[in-house]
């Protein structure tokens, strides 16, 4: 049986950020959710008041650039959760956080060019800035979780 400290010990060791790959998953994390936030700030959301729910009819417009919804919002706040949740996990979450998120947006860049963006097919809505950052997340997030070296640091390693 192991003892409160121990225990302790071992669930701030699950918690602790140990590699590079989880860094940029909790960065990224905490990116998303703040991006998430702000697209709900009247002021940093322009046209606040034409954001609707879903769809290309929401105005809104992130940083007076970014296209965004209610429903666009909320995908960031959750996006930004499983990142923080997976980046502190583990390297191995961490990576298939970013590699994962990131053929999430890859294939939200592909959606968008497909559809026509004053469709109802445009339900997150997505406009041209919305695409080019939808291409550099993808690309970034994949790139990012596939680099070597981005081993868990040993104990040793941590009380360097």
């Amino acid at each position: 049986m192991t003892s409160h400290a121990e225990h302790g010990r071992h669930a701030e060791h699950r918690t602790r950020v140990t590699s590079p790959v989880q860094l940029v998953a909790v960065v990224a994390g905490v990116v998303f959710l703040a991006v998430g936030v702000l697209g709900f700030v009247p002021g940093v959301t322009t046209e606040f008041d034409t954001m609707t729910f879903a769809g290309h009819e929401s105005e809104a417009m992130l940083l007076g650039v970014f296209q965004v919804s209610v429903l666009h919002n909320v995908v960031h706040l959750l996006f930004g959760v499983v990142g923080l949740v997976l980046g502190l996990r583990s390297v191995g979450a961490a990576r298939a956080f970013l590699v994962g998120g990131g053929f999430v947006y890859l294939a939200l860049w592909l959606y968008g060019l497909l559809i026509d963006h004053d469709s109802t097919a445009n339900f997150v809505p997505v406009n041209g800035a919305d695409q080019w950052l939808h291409l550099g997340l993808a690309v970034g997030m994949i790139v990012l979780g596939a680099l070597p070296g981005t081993r868990a640091a040993t104990e040793s390693d941590v009380q360097r």
